[in-house]
């Protein structure tokens, strides 16, 4: 192969990532499946932190924040958060890179980060309450970018269906009178529901209430 790059090492990180889980994601066997030896991976990244580091970068390289325009602030803010929710999806593991690195050392996060931060400081919050409100929407978007694909990846489709149909006949099981609602709701909480609107639900009751408060100012 040609020259070792760290775009492919990170990207073959994701593939393993996606498929088995970030436990299987290791230097050694990056190094097998490369082609390489483990020391020419060290020359990219010295460890598994650095390399997580690199996964995440990547993650969100290819979601670029669009600069100020015409948009209210509130527009833009669900833009960034439609797009990194978008942007996530293409890894099942996404959210466990982003679980497991130090986000503020991923330069393509705090690119969106800072962003966040001016979009709230333009609406009139406070620092703190900037700071606060975009801690909630990114991780919000990580949530919710992760959990349509919970469990790809790591299971196959048949043992995904068998999980979703063990977790629906729990919750019918409970006793009815004392949790009515979890028993007649079991299917689309389990089951989940239209991806569309899964992702505009998730932001619009993030977004509304971040707007709510934008008014009261």
């Amino acid at each position: 192969m040609g020259k070792l790059t760290a775009r492919a090492i990170v990207e073959r990180a994701l593939e393993i990532g996606d498929t088995e889980g970030l436990d299987a994601v290791t230097i050694r066997r990056l190094a097998t499946d490369l082609g390489v030896t483990p020391m020419a991976l060290y020359w990219h990244f010295k460890n598994k932190e650095q390399l997580l580091s690199g996964m995440a970068d990547h993650l969100i390289a290819d979601f670029a924040p669009k600069p100020a325009d015409d948009k209210a602030w509130n527009e833009r803010l669900r833009d960034l958060a439609e797009g990194l929710i978008r942007t996530l999806r293409t890894h099942p593991c996404a959210r466990n890179v982003l679980e497991q690195v130090d986000q503020t050392s991923v330069p393509n996060f705090l690119a969106v980060w800072d962003q966040a931060l001016g979009l709230c400081r333009e609406a009139g919050f406070s620092v703190q309450e900037s700071c606060l409100i975009t801690k909630y929407v990114l991780q919000s978007a990580i949530a919710i970018a992760d959990a349509p694909v919970r469990f790809a990846g790591v299971h196959t489709p048949e043992e995904i269906s068998e999980i979703t149909r063990q977790k629906r006949l729990g919750l019918q099981s409970l006793p009815i009178e004392k949790y009515p609602h979890l028993v007649d709701m079991a299917g689309p909480l389990v089951e989940g529901m239209d991806s569309g609107l899964y992702d505009t639900f998730g932001v619009d009751l993030v977004l509304s209430g971040i707007e709510a408060l934008a008014a009261r100012r």
